[in-house]
Parts: structure tokens; C-alpha cells; sequence
């Protein structure tokens, strides 16, 4: 009790002063390092942001998602059409369209979704985001299987700063929807027992179409930022079932149901295949290493990374083998708040 008080101000500390040092440090990443690590930066920081999408559907409104590449599909082709000659928009302005109409779409197809669970849910966004991509391989103004181009752009500092400042916005917005308002204790009421909030007066069915909406908007948005920066995309390069696969491995790896828990993901498992990419890419086992990987952290860390926190859920007996814990009485690992999130 003595050091609590005495140290009033350590916690915000221990909180303001990392993100201090984060900040300079991605704030002016592209001032000292090269093209090659500004792109993969910005890959980090792309990433990053769709794993905290589906984190807000996946993790705090607890339905799995496996045709979450249908939003970011969305938005990268809203933006490439858009910017096709006898258009012309800015690019800027292409981006909340394909918000709108990611989340309209999501609006659409979650209300009758929505009402199923677990392995049925799954299938069904699976579905729809096949059926996406194959209605687009066959429309004219999409391109079709050929794709559409967009204007080119050789600054990659543009992009990684597009990419960045977006990626930053998504978690701000899920730190203050989904950890400090009434609307994200109710998403996260209706996901550990839905009958009951419904009973407390909660309308179930608009919560969880409000999450859905928003966890697909946001996606769109990086989708647009992804369509201006490669220059060219296809059905095969934006709307496959890979996309949606990597938002939901990161997710887990980090921390499902976590703010931070998708950036921790991102971080490791794309600096990580970009190494052994790097390294082993003339053959094939470095899909091995990154399975193996995986396998390693889902086996061992069932909570995700963040389950190496001093205060995160469980994970106690690990933390104890790497010399994590913290001392008795010092708020480690026994001495998680309610709820056991960081």
C-alpha cells in the first residue's frame, strides 16, 4: 500500500513516456532510413490497422470473421475508380466514400449474419467475400480480371505517412469507443452473454451491427491508402481469403480482444516473414519457420504476447519461467484488475 502512494504518478508515467519515445521515433523514421525499410514500415503500419479492425468485431464483439478482405477490397477499388481518368478525384476524398459504402455493405449483410454464431458466422462472411470477389472479376468498370491501375506516386514518404497517421486514428478511435464509453461495455456485454444484456435493456442487434459497421469502414480506409501505393490491383491482390487469414493470425498472436494486442502481432509476424522471407525465400521452408513460429506462441501463449504483461490475464506460469513476474506485492502477475485486461 506504502508504494502505491508514494508513487502516484509512476503508472502514467510508465504510459506516457514509451509512447513519447514511439512517437519521435516512428514521427521521424523516414529521415533516417532507407526506401527498402520505409516500405516495410509502412507494411507494419498497414497491418497494424487491419488487425485492429477485426479485432473490434473478432475480439471485442467475439464473431469470427473470415471475409473481413471484402471491406478492404472495398475501399481499394473505390479509391482506384475513383482516380481513373474522367473522374480524377482527389485521393484524399476517395477514402470516407469507401468507408460509406464498406460499412453499408456491412450493414447489409450483417443484419441477417449477424444472428448466427461461432463456425456458421465464419462461413457465411467467408462466403460473401468469395462472392465478392467473384462478382468483381466480372464487371466492366471494375476491370474485371485485368485489374485497374492508379496514378503513380514515387514518394514512399507520403505513404508511409498516409499509412501511419491512419493506422494511429483506428487505435485512438478503438481506445475510445471500445475501453472508455459506455457503447464498448455494452459491445463487450453483449459478446460474453448476450441474453443477459438484451435482458438489461441493451438492443443487441444494434450494438453488434454497429461494431460490425465500424470494424469494416476501417479497413476500407487503409484498403484506399494500399490501392494508391502499389499502383495496381486485381481481385487476386486485394479481395483474397490471405488478407482476412493475416489480420486474424496477427490478431491472436498479439492478443485477441486487446488494443494493443493486433500492433504486438502486426509487429512481430510481418518483421518476422519479411526476415525469413529475406533469408529463405529461395526455398520453402521459411513457411516452416513461421508455422513453427505460430505454433510455438498459440501453444505457449494462449493469451497472445500481451499475455507477457505483468498485469495481462494468465499466463502466470510463464511469465515465471522467463523471470516476468513481478515481486510479492508489487502488482504482478496476481494482482490483475477485474476483468484482466491491461
Amino acid at each position: 500500500m506504502t508504494s502505491r502512494t508514494a508513487k502516484p504518478g509512476r503508472p502514467a508515467a510508465l504510459v506516457v513516456l514509451p509512447l513519447i519515445v514511439l512517437a519521435l521515433v516512428f514521427g521521424t523514421l523516414p529521415m533516417w532510413t532507407d526506401d527498402y525499410w520505409i516500405r516495410v514500415w509502412t507494411g507494419v503500419a498497414m497491418w497494424a490497422g487491419l488487425a485492429a479492425s477485426w479485432n473490434i468485431i473478432g475480439g471485442y464483439a467475439g464473431y469470427i470473421s473470415f471475409g473481413h478482405v471484402a471491406f478492404f477490397g472495398i475501399g481499394a477499388y473505390a479509391t482506384a475508380i475513383l482516380m481513373q481518368p474522367g473522374y480524377d478525384w482527389n485521393f484524399f476524398l476517395t477514402l470516407p466514400v469507401g468507408a460509406v459504402i464498406a460499412g453499408l455493405f456491412a450493414l447489409i449483410v450483417g443484419w441477417p449474419t449477424l444472428r448466427l454464431r461461432g463456425a456458421y458466422f465464419a462461413i457465411a462472411t467467408w462466403a460473401l467475400a468469395e462472392a465478392l470477389a467473384q462478382i468483381i472479376n466480372t464487371l466492366d468498370f471494375t476491370g474485371g480480371s485485368f485489374g485497374l491501375s492508379t496514378p503513380g506516386n514515387p514518394s514512399t514518404w507520403f505513404f508511409y505517412y498516409a499509412m501511419l497517421i491512419a493506422t494511429i486514428l483506428i487505435y485512438l478511435l478503438t481506445f475510445l469507443l471500445f475501453e472508455r464509453s459506455r457503447f464498448g461495455y455494452k459491445v463487450k456485454a453483449v459478446r460474453d452473454n448476450e441474453a443477459a444484456a438484451q435482458s438489461l435493456g441493451i438492443n443487441t442487434t444494434a450494438v453488434k451491427l454497429q461494431a460490425f459497421m465500424l470494424s469494416a469502414a476501417l479497413p476500407a480506409v487503409l484498403g484506399g491508402i494500399n490501392a494508391y501505393w502499389i499502383t495496381f490491383i486485381n481481385p487476386q491482390s486485394v479481395l483474397s481469403g490471405e488478407v482476412t487469414d493475416q489480420m486474424v493470425v496477427m490478431t491472436l498472436i498479439g492478443g485477441l480482444g486487446h488494443l494493443w494486442g493486433p500492433a504486438l502481432g502486426a509487429f512481430v509476424l510481418y518483421l518476422a516473414s519479411t526476415w525469413l522471407g529475406a533469408e529463405y525465400g529461395g526455398s520453402t521452408s521459411y513457411i516452416a519457420m513461421i508455422g513453427a513460429l505460430l505454433a510455438i506462441i498459440i501453444l505457449f501463449l494462449p493469451d497472445g504476447l500481451i499475455g507477457l504483461a505483468p498485469r495481462a490475464r494468465g499466463m502466470k506460469l510463464v511469465r515465471k519461467m522467463l523471470g516476468l513476474s513481478g515481486a510479492p506485492g508489487g502488482g504482478g502477475a496476481g494482482t490483475a484488475p477485474p476483468g484482466g485486461r491491461p
